[in-house]
């Protein structure tokens, strides 16, 4: 056999591993498989998830399958931690251990916030599904009224609205 091409593919074959459990730690997942992915660097995927009488529909960064079953989503976001994770990223990520426990059939034990700088396991409890099915309750409610407030005085939130045009109440 030829010694110095087994040698050069063993080499590559350790830097691909190498680069692979680097690109896993940026992102910031768990042990486990990788079942799921929105951000296409891994494989591309345009199948959301999708909980027909909630009628909610979301596509998380990444879910992992851990070897115990579970599956947990994680969610990336490109700017630097808070002190403590938003709040609306805590119910998005609650949306996403919804929507795994209606698509799988198996209920996170938590999913990952995971920042720029830092990562947050958010346990999934009871109470954050009530909190989320309230908060979805509350925006059904808001949708079919006729003279909903903006809920908020941030002119950058507003520029990246999809509903400006309609908008009476917009600051930017």
């Amino acid at each position: 056999m030829n010694l110095p091409l087994i040698a050069l593919l063993l080499l590559l074959t350790l830097v691909v591993s190498w680069w692979a459990r680097r690109l896993r730690a940026q992102a910031g997942l768990p042990p486990g498989s990788v079942i799921y992915a929105d951000d296409g660097t891994w494989f591309a995927n345009d199948t959301p998830l999708y909980a027909r009488d909630l009628r909610l529909v979301g596509k998380p960064d990444y879910l992992v399958q851990q070897a115990n079953g579970h599956i947990i989503p994680v969610e990336l976001k490109t700017t630097d931690a808070p002190p403590a994770p938003h709040e609306g990223h805590v119910l998005q990520l609650a949306a996403y251990c919804l929507l795994v426990e209606r698509t799988y059939g198996t209920r996170p034990p938590y999913g990952i916030l995971q920042y720029h700088d830092v990562a947050f396991a958010v346990d999934y409890t009871q109470e954050m599904e009530e909190d989320l099915l309230d908060l979805l309750a509350e925006m059904r409610a808001v949708m079919y009224a006729s003279n909903a407030d903006r809920d908020h005085n941030d002119w950058r939130r507003c520029a990246r609205c999809g509903l400006q045009e309609a908008c009476y109440q917009r600051l930017a």
